[in-house]
């Protein structure tokens, strides 16, 4: 398991786009081959999103590269997962998610120590240009002030 725990694929656009409120931790029904392709790093976030549909949260847009080594047993590579969280989680999350501004959002993927994989959601509210230019303006003065602080 030394190479599960090394798989940490990230959202790098979520924190820039979106005020993060909630995070919660979803496990996704994955077919065989797609748990393959994530554990070889092979998957992206970054224009994914969450919704609901009648039985459950949905990971939409989420992009797992096939299996190299898969045969017509391949998996599609952009489809719909659903993720699993507890009934009072889906409360919660339905809740906020359905109010106005408000989105929900996969910050990353991860494996866990079993072996499963993991992905962090967020309820999350966009962001104004002008916060996106604070954030900006934040990163570049701490860029700045590690500089400093390494001579």
């Amino acid at each position: 398991m030394a190479i599960s725990s090394q798989i940490n694929i990230k959202n790098k656009r979520a924190s820039f786009e979106y005020h993060l409120l909630d995070r919660y931790v979803a496990g996704i029904r994955l077919l065989g081959t797609e748990i393959k392709s994530i554990r070889e790093g092979k998957a992206n976030i970054n224009d994914s999103f969450c919704a609901f549909f009648e039985d459950g949260l949905y990971i939409r847009n989420m992009h797992i590269a096939e299996y190299s080594f898969g045969s017509f047993y391949n998996h599609e590579s952009k489809r719909d997962r659903q993720l699993l969280l507890n009934k009072k989680e889906l409360k919660k999350i339905k809740a906020k998610g359905e109010e106005k501004g408000f989105t929900i959002v996969p910050l990353r993927i991860f494996i866990n120590e079993r072996g499963f994989a993991k992905v962090e959601i967020a309820v999350a509210q966009g962001k104004k240009d002008f916060d996106k230019r604070d954030t900006i303006k934040e990163r570049d003065s701490k860029r700045e002030l590690d500089r400093v602080m390494k001579r």
